[in-house]
């Protein structure tokens, strides 16, 4: 590598990392990245723009600024104000101008990732050894056009050897003509024609037929004092080339020295300053450098079309408000999970299978409020009758604590988040099943919290993390709950102090409860009354924890969705009805709520993305 580098491009550009140029030279494959030279230079207050001097090789100017405004309108690429072609004769300068305060770095590796900014050259060492095609490692190569150079002065220097030789035979016969001048002349002045001297001079002084030729042909200024002071000459010069040659073939070490000559004047014939910059390491184009990080709200449908969309879209509303179309749906549909999180969080998906995925969120594709979203088989390798049924996302890498695992049937298993570090595309069993239960929530912990499991029925237990031992991922688990006939399991929760239980049923009655009003008992016991229930209340929809400063998301099975400040919730006791959080048209529910931070724009009595009904809010006493 220090006397070979690497490819030097016309157009200059970086190289990006040594490891393609080793691979190249070390088997005779490899892949090189080149990107375009570029810099970043703020101005102004929060403003920036990238510059453009140099290119990749064989990479289109005005196509790759096409290509640019075409990521811009396509809004592949956001955060670019302006895009200008300042190139003049005294070099390249593709302008681009970004909007206040976007982060230059992010733009850049976008249009690495997208444009011709990065390009990729395949090397492939394909020779010709032997009139056989190989592909040849660096080493190869140089052995093979070493011995290429070889033949090749060993064949030059024996032709013009042989031309050398050749010369100094006819100069041989000229000299002897010149020294016999008298004779020859009067030789050839005696015989009849061309043939009978050549065949007199060949017998009288031992002459080749080339060289008695030579002396036919001979002009007469010649025979002059000068020209046979040229001819003596010639000839001393002709037998010092020839031993010269000669040399050159007998001795190899002269051979490699002409070669190692006729390298260095080549070098020095092209050595002219390096355009292409090789950089020791590559800069990977990850994703994580090209998306930028931002708030994200990510949403599921119980038919599992899942997106993703800022959160913004959902302000707030007054308890009791209709709420604004969060998901478009189709037939019976309707979404039934949402959490709050940002764009580099992986996220990790479990299944009613017991299996756990994990993507990272901006996989997930950005959608707007109505759409309906991508299906979730189009992400995850789900099977036949299999579908996601908890989701959250994962900070950091994640490897230490557990996953507490909770199934509808009552049992809860608790397991090392190290043991899902390896999730394949094809995703990893979590959570052995008996038939008949599916797997319904699950939540991270440090290995010393709290939970509290709910029925539909509206019963709960409190108990702690100690009480579930840790178990490996194929393990069954243990019984959380005493479940009673036609009961479930709806939601599980992790208990934070001095917070508040958060209770909703399926026909939007909700309240808030101080999480001590809920008792510390063991695992598997029956549980305490979480919440009133009545035909206005429905069953128990979910149950989360809430503290000061947050909102509430509630999602109806028909896609509706409101955001409510919690403060508005009313702190009341576990065996109340709460009061109404949501208006529930007839034939629809509540299917999940979302605790998430809380907003600052100004509550509003209404939305007008829903119709509105003559229900109003009131508080609901026990």
């Amino acid at each position: 590598m220090q006397y070979l580098p690497g490819p030097d491009f016309p157009t200059g550009g970086i190289i990006m990392g040594l490891s393609g140029i080793a691979s190249a030279y070390r088997t005779g494959r490899g892949r090189i990245v080149v990107r375009a030279r570029a810099e970043i230079e703020a101005y102004g207050v929060g403003k920036s723009r990238i510059i453009i001097t140099e290119i990749p090789y064989q990479v289109n100017k005005a196509r790759l600024v096409e290509r640019i405004a075409e990521l811009v309108h396509e809004k592949r690429v956001e955060g670019i104000s302006d895009l200008r072609d300042e190139t003049d004769r005294t070099g390249m300068r593709v302008v681009i101008e970004l909007k206040k305060d976007v982060n230059a770095n992010v733009i850049l590796n976008q249009l690495y990732k997208h444009t011709d900014l990065q390009s990729t050259f395949g090397v492939i060492n394909l020779m010709l050894v032997d009139g056989e095609p190989k592909v040849l490692p660096l080493r190869d190569i140089l052995y093979y056009y070493l011995e290429h150079q070889k033949t090749v002065v060993t064949r030059r220097t024996t032709y013009d050897l042989n031309r050398a030789k050749e010369r100094l035979h006819i100069l041989e016969g000229l000299i002897i003509a010149l020294d016999n001048i008298d004779e020859i002349v009067d030789l050839i002045k005696k015989s009849a024609n061309p043939n009978e001297a050549r065949e007199k001079l060949i017998a009288r002084f031992g002459l080749s037929e080339r060289q008695a030729q030579a002396i036919l042909d001979m002009r007469l200024q010649r025979l002059t004092g000068l020209e046979r002071d040229k001819i003596m000459d010639e000839d001393r010069m002709l037998r010092e080339r020839v031993s010269y040659l000669q040399s050159i073939l007998d001795d190899e070490k002269k051979l490699l020295a002409i070669i190692k000559e006729e390298a260095l004047a080549i070098k020095d014939r092209h050595n002219d300053k390096r355009r292409t910059e090789i950089t020791q390491m590559i800069e990977d184009i990850d994703l994580d450098d090209v998306i930028q990080e931002e708030d994200m709200a990510v949403t599921m449908t119980h038919f599992g079309y899942i997106k993703r969309l800022s959160p913004d879209v959902y302000r707030a509303q007054n308890r009791g408000g209709r709420g604004v179309i969060g998901q478009g749906t189709h037939e019976e549909d309707f979404v039934e999970r949402l959490f709050v999180t940002t764009t580099h969080t992986h996220i990790l998906f479990f299944t009613n299978f017991g299996r756990a995925f994990r993507i990272k969120c901006y996989v997930i594709p950005e959608s707007g409020r109505n759409a309906k979203g991508l299906p979730i088989v189009n992400l995850l390798q789900l099977g036949e009758g299999e579908k996601v049924t908890a989701m959250f996302p994962v900070e950091g890498d994640g490897e230490e604590g557990y996953l507490v695992m909770a199934t509808r049937n009552g049992i809860i298993k608790k397991t090392p988040v190290s043991d899902l570090q390896n999730i394949r595309k094809g995703g990893l069993i979590v959570q052995s099943l008996r038939e008949g239960d599916a797997l319904i929530a699950v939540e991270y912990s440090k290995g010393d919290d709290e939970f509290i499991i709910a029925s539909k029925k509206g019963k709960c237990v409190r108990f702690a993390e100690e009480d579930v031992r840790p178990m490996g991922r194929t393990a069954m688990g243990v019984r959380s709950i005493n479940l009673g006939d036609d009961d479930a399991v709806v939601d599980m929760l992790k208990v934070k102090k001095d917070g508040y239980v958060l209770t909703v049923t399926e026909l939007g009655m909700g309240k808030r409860t101080p999480e001590d009003q809920y008792p510390l008992h063991h695992r598997g016991g029956k549980g305490v009354l979480a919440t009133q229930l009545t035909e206005k209340t429905g069953d128990l929809a979910c149950l989360k924890m809430s503290g000061e400063g947050e909102d509430a998301m509630l999602i109806r099975d028909d896609g509706t969705i409101i955001r409510l400040p919690l403060d508005q919730v009313n702190v009341i006791s576990r065996n109340t009805q709460g009061v109404r959080l949501m208006r529930v048209d007839e034939g629809t529910r509540v299917v999940s709520v979302e605790v998430v931070p809380h907003a600052d724009e100004e509550p509003d009595e209404a939305a007008p993305e829903a119709p509105q009904t003559p229900e109003a809010p009131a508080p609901v006493q026990e």
